[in-house]
């Protein structure tokens, strides 16, 4: 049935290029029934399987279909945000263009939404992935949990469709550390989730292996939480507190004993103890000096090098939401 909602898909592609005339088709097979005023973006994140000229070729056969090439590989979330950033739909499903997120679950999505939800994540419950990446993916979120002091859920990932209101204000977040399902959270607003069917990976391999994993970790953590600080300055006070104890050791052993060798205690208390501060301090001061450098650059999120079916006007640099600059337009429409 026609329906006036605008739906837009947004989907950042590496590694993936012979799924997306597949994931296309079946996408509009999808959302035709919903309404008729969708649109897809594809953002090639500078796949090194020729995607961008599949995406073109793609985009010619259907003005719906919409796609943004980046300037060099950003890294998925950074791919998701230039899609966020040029999407106009009313509701807007986020998901992986490898076909494991079904595009058929969209319409049980959306029915959900309907029920009066900003926010509807879709639930991995029998993931068709491999021991070792569900092994690695279970690790990550119980180091996020426990660094952050949140609850994650580990069948959660990208694959969600979420509203207009939702979309503008996590396109607020100009973090240079990106998690678009912690924006998310982060946002507010009325959330739930729903099981959806889960594929196994068709083609290609995923991009996102042990050191991917951690490095996204360290990320995630540094940029919402200052609990590794807390633990530097504990894990300081903690050691300078094993160096009082230890003098109180020392001291005893020479009446006791009268065996420590002259200057020792003062010269290993003395040194226990400074390191120990120490230890907090440079924590505390190289985390947040590390942060601070990242985001004081201003650099943009992302470089668009060429679009396809997107009015030249509308395109913009990845840092349009910051205060208030803009960053010179490096795109082209077609």
């Amino acid at each position: 049935m026609p329906s006036p909602v605008k739906i837009s898909v947004v989907s950042p592609v590496y590694g993936c290029r012979e799924c997306l005339g597949e994931l296309c088709s079946r996408l509009a097979a999808t959302l035709a029934p919903l309404t008729d005023d969708f649109e897809i973006i594809l953002v090639n994140d500078a796949c090194p399987q020729g995607s961008w000229e599949h995406i073109q070729a793609l985009a010619r056969q259907d003005n719906r279909i919409k796609g943004l090439n980046l300037s060099r590989n950003f890294g998925q979330h950074y791919a998701i945000t230039a899609g966020l950033d040029h999407a106009s739909g009313d509701w807007v499903v986020v998901m992986d263009c490898d076909l494991q997120d079904k595009p058929e679950e969209i319409g049980k999505l959306y029915a959900k939404a309907m029920e009066g939800y900003d926010i509807v994540f879709g639930q991995r419950i029998e993931r068709q992935d491999s021991f070792f990446k569900k092994l690695a993916s279970r690790l990550f979120y119980r180091v996020l949990e426990y660094f952050t002091d949140t609850e994650h859920d580990k069948t959660i990932a990208n694959f969600g469709i979420f509203s207009r209101q939702v979309i503008e204000t996590v396109n607020l977040y100009r973090e240079q550390n990106r998690s678009f399902p912690l924006f998310v959270k982060i946002a507010g607003f009325r959330r739930t989730q729903i099981p959806v069917q889960h594929d196994d990976r068709l083609y290609g391999k995923s991009s996102y292996n042990l050191a991917k994993l951690v490095n996204l970790a360290i990320d995630s953590i540094v940029a919402h939480s200052n609990k590794p600080l807390r633990l530097f300055i504990q894990m300081g006070f903690f050691i300078a507190l094993g160096s009082l104890l230890y003098a109180c050791w020392l001291f005893l052993s020479y009446f006791l004993y009268g065996d420590i060798a002259e200057g020792w205690t003062s010269m290993m208390v003395s040194m226990f103890f400074m390191f120990g501060l120490l230890f907090g301090i440079l924590g505390i001061l190289g985390l947040y000096i590390g942060k601070i450098f990242d985001e004081v650059k201003g650099r943009p999120l992302y470089i668009i090098r060429e679009a396809v079916n997107f009015p030249c006007g509308c395109l913009s640099a990845g840092n349009r939401f910051g205060a208030g600059d803009t960053f010179p337009k490096t795109s082209s429409g077609a």
